[in-house]
């Protein structure tokens, strides 16, 4: 596929097949929250702790598994190429700001991957990756914007349309955008809704610009979700699919992290937490909304 090219809900059913023997299809569990049904999709106990695994194996699978592969990541993207490469064979280097949680930066050298820190932010990580891949000739893996990403990503969304037909609502936590392009392609005319931070809402201020701007980055969850502008393409499914965009400030997150905990004993990391944040504040449509709970890689402890 052209790196321009809009990915399809085609592209999703082919990524269904390929990435089917390398992840786990994640369970949903079916709960009542004060009086309300609500699904949760527990991606959180995807290998490598996030849904991140699904696009990288199929972008990397897409790609014909070249020998080595770059990628920049606030961790959890970084941590998924490499548990990817590690699986199919290939060598990762993975460049990660200095203000990545050491939790995640951990496991991404345990996974197996050369390790780069630099800069404050995503963006400067990824600038630097960027320049080195393309000056060894090695394929260099975007977190979000990328038209195999996308796909795989949506295949968490696949998987609740089969095991949940009655839901009606899918809604997920959004960084660059990529999962929730992803989700979009899957939900096979469904609601789909993005939650994001306040001062940390790239996709919902390229909603309001009619296009990706440059967005702040200041939030609790800001180490899976602190895109400091959404991607073109993701931008460009969701806009086509009617996505919603909600946003939940730092403490509704760590309120619903922690009552998910109180609650289920999930333990999830913040940005996991936002899709529940919102739909407790009855921010979210639907009679049987599904909630994905994208991610669980931070050191956990309540708020």
């Amino acid at each position: 596929m052209n790196r321009t090219q809009l990915p399809t809900p085609a592209d999703v059913r082919e990524a269904e097949a390929r990435v089917r023997p390398h992840v786990r299809r994640t369970p949903l569990l079916d709960v009542e929250v004060d009086g309300r049904r609500v699904l949760l999709k527990l991606e959180h106990l995807q290998l490598s702790g996030s849904f991140k695994l699904r696009g990288a194996v199929n972008a990397l699978l897409a790609a014909g598994r070249a020998d080595h592969v770059v990628a920049a990541s606030g961790g959890n993207h970084g941590l998924a190429v490499a548990t990817a490469a590690g699986l199919l064979g290939t060598k990762a280097t993975i460049y990660v700001p200095e203000t990545a949680p050491s939790a995640k930066v951990t496991r991404i050298e345990s996974a197996g991957a050369d390790l780069v820190r630099h800069g404050q932010t995503f963006a400067q990580a990824a600038a630097l990756a960027r320049a080195t891949a393309a000056e060894h000739g090695h394929p260099f893996l975007h977190a979000y914007d990328d038209p195999a990403v996308i796909p795989g990503q949506g295949t968490v969304g696949a998987e609740i349309v089969a095991d949940a037909p009655d839901a009606d609502t899918l809604v997920v936590a959004t960084g660059g955008g990529g999962l929730a392009a992803g989700t979009a392609l899957a939900a096979d005319g469904r609601h789909v809704v993005s939650v994001e931070p306040e001062h940390c809402c790239c996709l919902h201020e390229a909603f309001a610009a009619g296009e990706p701007v440059d967005a702040t980055v200041d939030s609790v969850a800001a180490s899976a979700l602190g895109a400091s502008r959404a991607g073109d393409l993701p931008f460009a499914v969701l806009r086509a699919h009617g996505a919603a965009s909600v946003l939940v400030d730092d403490t509704q997150i760590l309120a619903a992290r922690d009552r998910l905990w109180d609650a289920f004993r999930i333990a999830v990391e913040p940005a996991a937490a936002a899709p529940f944040a919102a739909w407790l504040a009855g921010r979210v449509p639907g009679e049987l909304p599904c909630l994905v709970l994208c991610g669980a890689n931070s050191t956990w402890q309540p708020a």
